[in-house]
């Protein structure tokens, strides 16, 4: 285990900003071939930046008590197997994109914790864009319920593996310092998809677009 520093934090900061600029240029400037559902939501996102990157700016406020270790990295749904009786997680190699060096630096397993949650969005609204059976009129309807499953889901992850860890160094003990960082990590993981799905599935944008205004409070 190594401590958090200012250092770090600052680092931490500095990356994850830099991957905000970069992920956000993409969708500004193909705004005329993002797919329509997904238009407007873009445009709000893209007028609070400030705000998104104000997420990661908090990590600069606050003094991190706990300690890093090493991580998964590249924890979702689609790393854990389940055998009948427990669940197995597998693929601990990290992100493949990263470098050695990259996937080897001490983290916070919250970057863990935040992957998963994300993962629980992309579970709930994938039933919507992938199943041809739900009609196009009613997923405002659905989406309210698929929106209520994401955060029942995502809440009980959250205080399930709080309370498994216990007191373990890894975890802040303030949980002001705790809510900081986890919502740094998730923002962070959107703005990471918004590149992915942009690159691989734009169809798909909608999902990191809607985490991150859930995440702003967007009315």
């Amino acid at each position: 285990p190594e401590p958090f520093s200012a250092l770090y934090q600052r680092s931490l900061y500095q990356s994850m900003q830099a991957l905000t600029k970069k992920n956000l240029t993409l969708p500004r400037k193909n705004v005329p071939n993002l797919p329509d559902n997904a238009k407007e939501l873009t445009g709000e996102i893209l007028n609070h930046e400030k705000a998104i990157t104000g997420c990661f700016a908090a990590l600069l406020k606050i003094k991190i008590s706990a300690v890093k270790i090493r991580i998964h990295g590249d924890y979702h749904l689609g790393q854990v197997l389940f055998t009948g009786n427990d669940f197995v997680i597998i693929d601990f190699e990290g992100e493949p994109a990263r470098t050695l060096s990259e996937r080897r630096i001490k983290r916070s397993p919250l970057r863990d914790v935040a992957g998963m949650i994300r993962s629980f969005h992309y579970a709930a609204y994938t039933s919507l864009l992938k199943y041809a059976s739900v009609r196009p009129e009613d997923i405002p309807m659905l989406e309210t319920w698929v929106c209520l499953w994401y955060r029942y889901v995502g809440r009980t992850f959250l205080k399930s593996y709080l309370d498994t860890a216990g007191n373990a160094p890894f975890i802040p003990k303030d949980r002001e310092v705790l809510n900081t960082m986890l919502k740094a990590y998730l923002m962070e993981k959107a703005i990471y998809e918004i590149g992915y799905e942009l690159n691989n599935r734009p169809d798909w944008i909608i999902i990191p677009l809607r985490g991150i205004k859930h995440l702003l409070e967007i009315k």
